[in-house]
């Protein structure tokens, strides 16, 4: 394995059965196992391991050995789980269970949604539910549609399900229009929302009877913003305290998460005319707006990205920065991750925006990370969402025709910077690679109307960029390599160093400038500054140069500071 390049990986896992993080890339061996002892050592992480990486120079794939597995490694396996040959409901009451509303809502989307209704407001309320009845093959497709996945799952025969689920459903409106007969669900609108929680509060079926208040209240609602507006009323007009006030919450809770889990729902809240990317931006903001307003106060591309919310998800956003909607910011992330995860760009027909709202979206989501969602999805999504970003068809548009070498090397290192993954960010970097090894690169700074200082300094620029990209090693150092021989044509056709040292300025400011070109301040590391040292040396030892260095104090600073970054470098 002579000559072969080897680097080493320290991964890690927060929680036992976890997934592994890469933490670290790096060429010493000593450093990765001491750094992967540390995170144990302090507590962080439920596992390390540490894995030497070494390139075959033929298929040019990284052969993988782990070398160091501390805490837990293994994969914690599955208990293996006996499924219950039990209808999923038996009873009226079970629909009303979170899960129960959820499927109600995807098997009668349709019917809801000319109706303007959630699963929660057709499960208390009498007239949705005669309408429903009434129309016949509505309601019989539903309960076909639940039987016949079921019946396979369970081993039973399908029409033996849907009698069983057919009788659930008559249970279930038989009940509800009794109870509205009979007069004994509470009327929000006449009694007070905090009265009637409080009255129903110690009734076994108070969230039932709450609920049937609920929904007749929101009922005469013709938008769904007018419905979300409808619930904070209620909501602030909530009992203070006490046992009633978390029914009444917890009651309020299930219309709004429905709607915000709708797309329908949620887009006449924050805006139907938005491009995907500005509505999980605005999602986003919805969800956890206290973190994301003081993001956007000291970081301007979040601020770009962020779209203004409307009256009804401003007054919102004010409710989902307290603790009391947890399963409606549940609802908005659950959608967030879901379409991320999606084949939608983000900004149709605009690349560039594609990498900015991505970005600034990124940036979002991990200072909102934990209160919203948990970090690990968040960085899944982006990885998911970065995939998109490395296609060749997206690097073709979004690079366009009319970009000069220049422009596209770093338009190229913009969209390595933003994209995560270890296998994006090397896909991103093999393009950016080509771009700058292309003979068109070089002709441009070699030949362009520029001084050749100015380019020297834009190569320089670049270089450092380079490396800051996150890219491995053995990725980037080729990638400045050639930046570097670039540079060095462009100081040779021009004899940049040879002229500046016959300038008549005094010694102690050509040292300086020889300096900074050595260091890669003002030129790109390479053959350019290999000669730029050279010179600086040469000056240094010269005694007019000590004795104009002395004669400036001020000067012999800045030299002796270059001096220390040109030996590091070294």
């Amino acid at each position: 394995m002579q000559g072969h390049q080897v680097h080493y990986e320290v991964f890690s896992r927060r929680a036992p059965g976890g997934g592994w993080t890469l933490d670290q890339a790096t060429e010493n061996r000593a450093q990765a196992i001491a750094n992967a002892q540390e995170m144990m050592k302090e507590g962080k992480v439920a596992g390390v391991r540490v894995t030497k990486e070494t390139l075959d120079p033929e298929t040019r794939e990284f052969q993988s050995v782990t070398i160091l597995n501390l805490g837990s490694t293994e994969t914690v396996k599955k208990k293996k789980v006996v499924e219950n040959q039990d209808p999923l409901c038996v009873s009226p009451q079970d629909l009303y269970t979170v899960h129960a509303r959820e499927r109600i809502g995807r098997l009668l989307e349709g019917w809801l949604e000319r109706k303007g209704a959630t699963p929660f407001e057709l499960l208390h309320r009498a007239d949705l539910v005669e309408e429903l009845e009434a129309s016949g093959t509505d309601l019989q497709h539903a309960i076909q549609k639940v039987a016949i996945p079921e019946a396979q799952a369970r081993d039973m025969t399908v029409h033996e399900l849907i009698r069983t689920f057919s009788s659930l459903v008559e249970r279930a409106i038989d009940r509800l229009l009794k109870d509205f007969r009979k007069g004994g669900m509470p009327n929000i609108d006449a009694e007070g929302f905090a009265r009637a929680a409080e009255r129903v509060s110690k009734d076994p079926e108070r969230a039932y009877l709450l609920g049937a208040g609920v929904a007749a209240s929101i009922a005469p609602a013709k938008t769904w913003s007018e419905k979300i507006s409808r619930l904070l009323d209620l909501a602030d007009a909530a009992p203070v305290t006490g046992p009633p006030r978390g029914l009444a919450l917890q009651v309020i809770e299930q219309p709004l998460a429905e709607i915000l889990g709708s797309k329908t729902g949620l887009d006449n809240v924050i805006g139907k005319d938005l491009d995907l990317g500005a509505q999980l931006a605005a999602m986003t903001r919805l969800a956890a707006c206290d973190a994301i307003d003081a993001l956007m106060r000291i970081e301007p591309s979040v601020a770009k990205v962020m779209p203004p919310l409307s009256e009804a998800a401003t007054r919102l956003s004010k409710w989902l920065a307290a603790e009391d909607f947890e399963s409606v910011r549940a609802a908005i992330a659950r959608r967030v991750v879901r379409e991320l995860n999606g084949p939608r760009r983000l900004r149709p027909g605009d690349a560039t925006g594609e990498i900015e709202v991505m970005r600034g979206l990124a940036m979002a989501l991990t200072a909102a990370a934990g209160a919203l969602l948990p970090l690990d999805d968040i960085q899944n999504a982006f990885v998911q969402r970065s995939k998109m970003l490395v296609t060749g068809d997206f690097v073709e548009v979004y690079l366009g025709r009319e970009r000069s070498a220049r422009e596209e090397a770093e338009a190229l290192m913009w969209l390595v910077e933003n994209v995560i993954g270890g296998a994006n960010k090397r896909q991103a970097g093999r393009y950016l690679g080509a771009g700058i090894a292309a003979l068109r690169f070089e002709k441009e700074f070699r030949n362009g109307p520029q001084t050749a200082a100015v380019k020297l300094q834009i190569l320089a620029a670049l270089q450092r960029s380079v490396a800051r990209s996150g890219l491995v090693a053995e990725d980037y150092t080729p990638i400045q390599m050639k930046i570097g021989d670039v540079g060095g044509m462009v100081e040779a056709d021009a004899r940049l160093v040879q002229t500046l040292a016959r300038t008549p300025a005094s010694p102690s400011q050509k040292l300086l400038l020889m300096l900074r070109l050595a260091v890669g301040e003002v030129a790109p590391l390479g053959p350019a500054a290999d000669r730029a040292k050279h010179e600086a040396f040469k000056l240094v030892r010269q005694d007019d140069t000590r004795a104009d260095l002395i004669e400036q104090p001020e000067c012999m600073g800045k030299v002796r500071e270059l001096l220390g970054a040109l030996g590091h470098a070294a």
